[in-house]
């Protein structure tokens, strides 16, 4: 089993700045992918962006640019700098660990991007 802690989420102004973490603990392959999906009101969950233990990340077209996902493997931790934010940010982010073998979320943090 893994654990998923995530941080960070909050109310913020357009044009701010938010910093979400996920920490991971439990049965933690090497080999392994964490990202962030989110999901807005009425909306499906989209792929946010993904790092994988081999250094490679991905980000959505949506927020190229803006966000930037991270990784500390020594904390098993995952980390996405928000930048720039919209409201169209708003929404639950959800961080995930993938092993290739099974997929675990976390509870999901709350961003909300409005004046």
């Amino acid at each position: 089993q893994v654990q998923l802690l995530e941080s960070g989420g909050g109310l913020v102004q357009p044009g701010g700045s938010l910093r979400l973490s996920c920490a991971a603990s439990g049965s933690i392959f090497s080999s392994n992918t964490m990202g962030w999906y989110r999901q807005a009101p009425g909306k499906e969950r989209e792929l946010v962006a993904y790092s994988t233990s081999t250094g490679s990340t991905n980000h959505a077209d949506s927020v190229k640019g803006r966000f930037t996902i991270s990784r500390d493997n020594a904390k098993n931790t995952v980390y996405l700098q928000m930048n720039s934010l919209k409201p169209e940010d708003t929404a639950v982010y959800y961080c995930y660990y993938n092993n290739y073998i099974r997929t675990y979320w976390g509870q999901g943090t709350q961003v909300t991007v409005s004046s």
